[in-house]
């Protein structure tokens, strides 16, 4: 059985192995291999845990089927094998140097279901099932992928994996566990990666067409950033879908707006809802960075399968005062023209912005929204069937992060908060 502190609250113990080594199972290219700049945007470590557990099968080989599965799957993954470097250009590239993906296997004191809804972040029991290499000062010292396999007392096991997000975006990293789950089953991959990122270099001469405010610093005159001198509070808040439904019509009831979709009325409400919470100033200008997954609107499309990052990130401008004053819709329709501004020419102007001026997207007085909502990761499957519940995080400190996912038996959407990423030690 699990023990309880000494608050009568549950605290999950698990013993974790030493971490071995997983290279590729064939030789694979060697070398520098490019990232691209919008690789460069994103580079922070995202945590995620898979649970499984099947009546059928037991976990006395997961560890060994998996860890095997890795090996393979990395000849098509090889640059997970390598390890991240800074280039002569002063950006990040990985050298892939074949050392392999750190492994580590470890066992938890209790059945799988008593660490509860995983779903709503908890830093600690996160960071007990996702293995963090001691020591590590910045990302260059995070191999590109760590992965931990902690069995279970009921037979079930979790997949914790820490990765950087340079390495992949959503889909991609949706396509590569999905890949490795393939490969453990003895399936041929139903999406081979396509690892070229070259296709997303800058031109010559890079040319900014757009003003880029996703990367506008912003002065914090309400002071929010004391704030974060205190303890942060993880909490989910989980939209059924009679309150999405409430909260489309009301975006809508102005007549303002004809239409408008999940995530533009929930972001829009979240980024309301926070500005009122932090106490900012009518003056204060506030911002709201989501992802847009540029794929299908580069010219030409991205290949099937590319495993890069092909998410651009767009933003939301205005004054607090504006935000809270106006009604739903003034704030729905900011998020709607931030999507509609997504085009091949602004994504070129965005990786040519960032080759020019080596900014990073500005997190002050900002809130940063993510979606795994269309994300099939409810199909990865190792052998043991598709797991029953998926979480996850991103690490570091400094803003906001809200990440919104889709909770599959429920049906319900979850708005969750993690504190947000900072760009300090790369």
């Amino acid at each position: 059985m699990a023990k309880a502190s000494s608050n009568g609250v549950f605290e999950l113990s698990v013993k974790q192995e030493e971490p071995t080594l997983v290279p590729p199972a064939e030789d694979t290219e060697k070398g520098l291999y490019f990232l691209s700049n919008l690789d460069q945007n994103i580079a922070v470590i995202v945590r995620t845990i898979y649970c499984f557990k099947s009546d059928a099968k037991g976990n006395e080989r997961a560890a060994e089927i998996i860890k095997d599965a890795l090996s393979k799957v990395l000849v098509h993954y090889y640059p997970l094998a390598g390890r991240l470097t800074i280039s002569s250009e002063g950006k990040l590239i990985v050298d892939c140097t074949g050392e392999g993906a750190v492994f580590v296997e470890a066992e938890a004191n209790c059945a799988v279901e008593e660490i509860g809804d995983i779903t709503k972040p908890d830093p600690v029991t996160l960071g007990k099932l996702v293995y963090d290499i001691p020591g590590a000062r910045n990302i260059l010292e995070t191999p590109p992928l760590v992965a931990q396999v902690t069995k279970f007392k009921c037979g079930g096991f979790v997949l914790g994996l820490c990765m950087n997000h340079c390495i992949f975006d959503g889909l991609g990293a949706m396509e590569f566990v999905n890949s490795w789950g393939e490969t453990a089953r003895g399936l041929p991959l139903k999406v081979p990666p396509f690892l070229d990122r070259s296709i997303l270099r800058a031109r010559n001469p890079p040319k900014i067409e757009f003003p880029h405010h996703e990367f506008a610093e912003i002065e914090d005159v309400s002071n929010t950033m004391k704030l974060y001198e205190e303890e942060m509070l993880y909490r989910s808040f989980c939209f059924d879908p009679e309150k999405l439904d409430q909260l489309k019509m009301i975006a809508m009831e102005d007549g303002i707006l004809p239409k408008c979709t999940t995530f533009e009325a929930l972001s829009a409400f979240v980024w309301r809802a926070r500005s009122k919470a932090l106490g900012m100033k009518p003056e204060q200008q506030t911002k709201l960075l989501f992802a847009v997954d540029g794929r299908s609107r580069f010219q030409p499309p991205i290949p099937t399968g590319y495993c890069g990052n092909g998410i651009v990130l767009t933003n939301s401008l205005c004054s607090a005062g504006e935000l809270l004053e106006n009604p739903l819709s003034f704030a729905v329709g900011l998020v709607q023209e931030a999507v509609k501004m997504v085009t091949d020419s602004f994504m070129r102007s965005a990786i040519d912005y960032f080759e020019i001026t080596r900014a990073r997207p500005s997190l002050a007085a900002t809130l940063l929204v993510t979606t795994w909502s269309r994300l099939s990761f409810h199909t990865t499957d190792f052998g043991w069937g598709a797991h029953f519940v998926r979480a996850g995080g991103l690490a570091g400190e400094g803003s906001d992060s809200v990440l919104i996912s889709w909770k599959r038996k429920e049906k319900h959407k979850c708005a969750s908060g993690f504190a947000s990423f900072s760009y300090e030690g790369v």
